[in-house]
């Protein structure tokens, strides 16, 4: 069984977010130097996902990234989870991307690995919580889908998954080769061994240019945009306080319903 997981290196999600920075004029958040980035949560579900199905009928485990200065302390973390090969795209003509152009960037480098029974992708990333590259990448190669899965169980040329659904999930059954995005009810993601972490740090990625996987510079990056970032944010939380009193417990809350009155709250 050879698999593929697509992960992503994200500001870590339980950064404190008065540590957020917004650029406006370049529509980017920052953190400080201080704050490491970590790979994404959801992807690390899809590597779990991945790994319990090594673990039940063996097989390979590539690990595939994009973006530009990945730190490989943190795009190493599948590999001392136990996945078995790393490879990243990583160029400056990658980033500012939106979900088409990664899916499409992602979806070549896919083609160019070739041997693959399942690719597996985190159902969102928590930066931008869109949930599309997944489903990017499997119209593009022309593969068969399924979203949100929390159960993952391979038999011959085909997977049977559950999938979560908003009162409860469904299974369905579907052939191989396929993509499947893991959602987080698939249960905690393995903690990486301290063997796994020292062959992880004796194992190099691979890296692959635009050049390497033939895709078309129209495509990729912020040329390869078909949506546009018009503003991005803090939003300001407001609140306004007022303390309803009276000479009595009693008094103070016959003042409270007669201001919850006026508010047209009761």
């Amino acid at each position: 069984m050879n698999m593929i997981v697509c992960v992503k290196q994200v500001i870590d999600p339980e950064s404190p977010p008065a540590s957020f920075r917004i650029d406006p004029a370049k529509n980017e958040a920052t953190l400080p130097a201080s704050v490491s980035p970590v790979i994404d949560p959801y992807s690390e579900y899809a590597v779990e996902a991945a790994l319990r199905i090594k673990d039940a009928r063996g097989g390979k485990i590539t690990v595939i990234s994009l973006g530009k200065n990945l730190l490989r302390d943190v795009v190493k973390k599948p590999l001392s989870m136990g996945a078995d090969e790393l490879i990243l795209l990583e160029d400056e003509a990658f980033t500012e991307g939106d979900s088409w152009s990664t899916a499409y960037a992602l979806a070549m480098a896919i083609k160019k690995v070739a041997d693959y029974d399942l690719i597996f992708c985190g159902r969102q990333t928590s930066d931008w919580d869109a949930g599309q590259v997944g489903s990017g990448i499997a119209e593009i190669l022309g593969l068969p889908s399924v979203t949100l899965a929390q159960k993952i169980e391979a038999t011959d040329g085909k997977v049977r998954v559950e999938r979560v659904v908003d009162d409860g999930y469904e299974v369905v059954e579907v052939s191989l080769p396929t993509l499947i995005t893991v959602s987080n009810e698939l249960g905690e993601p393995r903690y990486p061994t301290i063997k796994g972490i020292m062959a992880a740090k004796k194992k190099e990625p691979v890296i692959w240019k635009p050049a390497d996987i033939e895709v078309e510079s129209s495509q990729i990056g912020a040329a390869g945009r078909r949506t546009r970032l018009l503003k991005l944010f803090q939003p300001v939380h407001e609140g306004e306080c007022e303390i309803v009193g009276g000479d009595s417990p009693e008094e103070a809350a016959a003042n409270l319903v007669l201001k919850l009155r006026e508010a047209k709250i009761l």
